[in-house]
């Protein structure tokens, strides 16, 4: 036990302050679209019709600075559209086309460098990576802290915060409120590291399959396009889209970013968690003809497991109750990560000075 006991307290000392930044970032950007809602449209209803969805993405084309590379469709909990103009710059529009906010890169809005922390650590795939093993270290943290409150779970006490803070009362109440929260606290850190650490996650919902059976299913078809046509009939497309998914909300609009490439257009069917859905259609540029799709529902139960980690990890199911649950863990994280590296760095107890053995007098015979 004694060995758990170390292993606990030094990686925790080490990168706790990491899981609790990352636990922090993650309860802000659960609330997102709340505090986002001072934007001009931000708390307008959610239109899907076709007509309105033609009207958005006809202003989207018309922008000032040319077409986006992507229209990301408002929810039925933000009332915006979020155009990407490439190299990190980007916009929010209303559904009448109207830009309310620009941006030139991630570091002018603080929801992009928050979400930018978050899962990249600001060093990009690298970081995302040390991301992911960080939050598989976390989930060491639960089970090793678990081990250790059983030996004194009759000292069990509930307390939000600690009851002073000197060294024992925060090391007694970083186990007693971890604990409390290891199950969603194991549940957020799992579903983030399994979608950064692909070969944990081919193993347990792909095995035995190749390192790309996650995202082979959703490569685009093998056709090349022509020239972007500035005529496109928008209303027909969204129409298609919807014949073959009745029901579906239609999400996400990508058009080509290098010659021959096809439009794609991304929907969500009800049954999906994920916000923006899975389900893909592709269409030509040049004439907006229909060229394939791929419907998740009917994809492996693997394949469809895995693209339920994102919305669970982000509170984006389970409504106001779960988004509190996946919030609170966050920063019951950030608290139990700081506090970690306080007591561990900064008050860790003092060693006890060694006494000097006395001389032993013998008596002379």
């Amino acid at each position: 036990m004694k060995w758990i006991d170390l292993l606990h307290r030094w990686t925790g000392g080490i990168i706790g302050l990491v899981l609790g930044l990352l636990g922090l970032t993650g309860a802000i950007l659960a609330f997102k679209t709340w505090w986002l809602a001072w934007l001009p449209g931000a708390g307008d209803a959610q239109h899907q019709d076709i007509p309105a969805l033609v009207a958005q993405i006809n202003a989207a084309m018309a922008a000032p600075g040319g077409p986006p590379q992507s229209i990301l469709f408002p929810t039925h909990d933000f009332g915006l559209a979020r155009l990407s103009l490439g190299e990190g710059a980007g916009a929010y529009a209303d559904q009448s086309g109207r830009i309310v906010a620009e941006w030139g890169g991630k570091w002018d809005r603080v929801e992009l460098w928050l979400f930018d922390f978050h899962h990249h650590l600001f060093f990009g795939d690298a970081g995302e990576t040390v991301a992911g093993i960080v939050a598989l270290i976390g989930l060491l943290f639960v089970v090793t802290g678990a081990i250790l409150w059983w030996r004194l779970r009759k000292t069990f006490k509930f307390r939000l915060f600690p009851k002073r803070l000197s060294r024992p009362a925060i090391v007694t109440h970083h186990r007693d409120i971890g604990v409390v929260f290891a199950p969603l606290l194991f549940l957020s850190m799992a579903t983030g590291m399994l979608m950064v650490l692909k070969p944990i996650t081919n193993a347990l919902f792909v095995p035995g399959q190749g390192g790309d059976a996650l995202s082979a299913p959703f490569v685009p078809p093998k056709v090349e396009g022509g020239a972007l046509s500035p005529d496109l009939d928008w209303a027909a497309m969204f129409t298609a889209a919807r014949a073959r998914y009745p029901g579906a909300e239609i999400r996400l609009v990508s058009l080509p970013r290098k010659p021959g490439g096809l439009i794609q257009m991304r929907l969500r069917q009800p049954p999906e968690w994920l916000p923006n859905g899975r389900t893909l259609v592709w269409f030509r540029p040049e004439n907006g003809a229909l060229v394939d799709t791929r419907n998740v529902q009917a994809m492996p139960a693997g394949i469809r497991a895995y693209n339920a980690l994102y919305p669970l990890h982000a509170g984006k199911v389970g409504g106001i109750l779960w988004k509190l649950a996946i919030a609170a863990s966050g920063l019951v994280l950030a608290m139990l990560g700081s506090f970690a590296v306080w007591t561990f760095w900064f008050k860790r107890p003092r060693p006890r000075p060694t006494r000097r053995a006395r001389p032993v007098t013998v008596a002379a015979e």
